[in-house]
């Protein structure tokens, strides 16, 4: 079945901010359109980036849905008894995200891991500091919902606080949603929304890259992909931020707890995590991050999302972090199993 113009002018929406490492990171993230009775929603564990390049949506049927988030129903939260199965061929499962996506009454949901909206959700009075940017801006009506964990309770959460006219919402320690009713419009209030929430990013020294291949040669971890993900271990204000904790739950999926920091005289072959959650990433101070080479496919983009989030917040602001049993409930839920579970069959 050939996609609708609305969906294909989705797909190449969902490409052009897929890419774009200030807005969406790996197979984070999720688009949504509403039409004929369907939710068409991305498909867990596939990249936004991709949108363009392969099927990554399939359709759930709409007033169901939303009828079994209204009556509590816990079927809700995989959505998979939902789907339209005859329409979708390729037997992908929903977005954990789905019933989020449900309960908005807009036509085009975009939800997304805004590195400038998160820099905001993680402070401590986040809602105070997101209002603030946003005051004045117009057409907006937005509303600010506390960390929650992802999926069913957090869209229940916005079914309650958010009105028919609200069509942004920031999410604590997690990311922003809009919505809008053509594709058009829902871009281009991401890019006002966005802009409003823009802080400047504090520069940081260059990365050391001779003497991090050096530490890493014979052991298990590597130099990441891009860059911008040494600016952690390089810029101090940067890594004693990232160092206390985790900041938002993608950090968590693919590289565990916050960052750890290799202290003097260890190297990385000798280097043991006590942390709870293993740690994928690596901080050499001064001379930048290395990343384990069990990590999951996407892990490098959540190297650099750190250092991005990091560089946007005071290094004075009083933050709040995942607590430890937000943590182990992410990367003990059967959603997250998962989509970690297709990023290691990719990475293989």
């Amino acid at each position: 079945m050939a996609a609708s113009p609305a969906l294909q002018a989705l797909a190449a929406l969902s490409a052009h901010i897929g890419r774009d490492p200030l807005v969406t990171q790996a197979a984070g993230g999720n688009t949504s359109v509403k039409e004929g009775g369907r939710l068409w929603i991305k498909a867990s564990g596939t990249w936004l980036a991709e949108a363009d390049q392969r099927d990554i949506f399939l359709p759930v049927a709409l007033d169901p849905l939303r009828a079994a988030i209204e009556a509590g129903d816990e079927r809700a939260a995989k959505a998979t008894d939902f789907v339209i199965a005859e329409a979708n061929p390729l037997g992908l499962r929903p977005s954990v995200e789905t019933s989020v996506h449900a309960v908005f009454p807009q036509a085009v949901v975009l939800h997304v891991h805004c590195i400038e909206t998160v820099a905001l959700a993680a402070r401590a009075d986040a809602a105070a500091a997101i209002e603030a940017r946003l005051a004045g801006l117009g057409g907006v009506v937005s509303c600010h919902i506390p960390y929650l964990k992802p999926g069913l309770p957090l869209a229940r959460a916005i079914a309650a606080e958010a009105g028919p006219e609200t069509n942004v919402v920031t999410l604590g320690n997690h990311g922003l949603i809009v919505a809008a009713e053509t594709v058009d419009e829902a871009g281009a209030l991401l890019g006002r929304v966005s802009a409003a929430l823009a802080s400047p990013a504090r520069p940081a020294p260059p990365a050391d890259i001779g003497g991090l291949e050096r530490l890493a040669e014979g052991s298990d971890w590597r130099l990441p992909s891009d860059p911008v993900a040494h600016d952690t271990a390089t810029d101090p204000e940067r890594l004693g931020i990232a160092r206390r904790g985790t900041l938002y739950p993608d950090h968590v999926v693919f590289l565990g707890s916050a960052v750890a920091v290799l202290s003097g005289g260890e190297t990385p072959a000798t280097f043991v995590s006590d942390a709870t959650v293993p740690q994928m990433l690596l901080a050499v101070p001064g001379l930048g991050v290395l990343v384990h080479r069990a990590a999951l496919n996407g892990a490098d983009a959540l190297a650099r999302a750190i250092a991005d989030v990091a560089g946007r917040i005071d290094a004075v602001a009083e933050l709040r972090f995942l607590t430890a049993a937000e943590e182990s409930e992410l990367v003990n839920w059967d959603a997250e199993i998962y989509r970690r579970a297709l990023a290691k069959a990719a990475r293989a």
